[in-house]
């Protein structure tokens, strides 16, 4: 069984660095078979698709996020990383880690989330 699970500070001031990563348990990042996907959900708004990393290491974003955010791994920790840049308080939202099948990109294990305020 799959298992995903979030950690970092849940609280971030505005023109800071968010940082959340990631563990997976029970299958490895680099299966050929999976990305791993950031996603997140602003209150009352719907899910925002992040980005992506692939078990090769190669990264995709949201155009919207592009500038702000970088996703990296540490395959000897089984973990992946989120960075979010300059953050504001329209970036308060909960944050989920999820896996993707790389064959047609549906997220078939999510972590439990992760909420995430933006605020001095």
């Amino acid at each position: 069984q799959v298992q995903l699970q979030e950690s970092g500070p849940g609280l971030v001031k505005p023109s800071q660095t968010l940082s959340l990563t990631c563990t997976v348990s029970g299958g490895s990042i680099i299966n050929n078979y999976y990305y791993w996907s950031w996603t997140r959900q602003p209150p009352g708004k719907g899910l925002e698709w992040m980005g992506a990393i692939t078990s090769s290491g190669s990264t995709y974003y949201s155009p919207s996020l592009k500038s702000r955010t970088s996703i990296s791994r540490d395959t000897s920790k089984n973990q992946f990383t989120l960075q979010l840049n300059s953050v504001t308080p329209e970036d308060t939202a909960l944050y989920y880690c999820a896996r993707l099948q790389s064959t047609n990109l549906v997220r078939d294990y999510w972590g439990q989330g992760t909420q995430v305020t933006v605020s001095s």
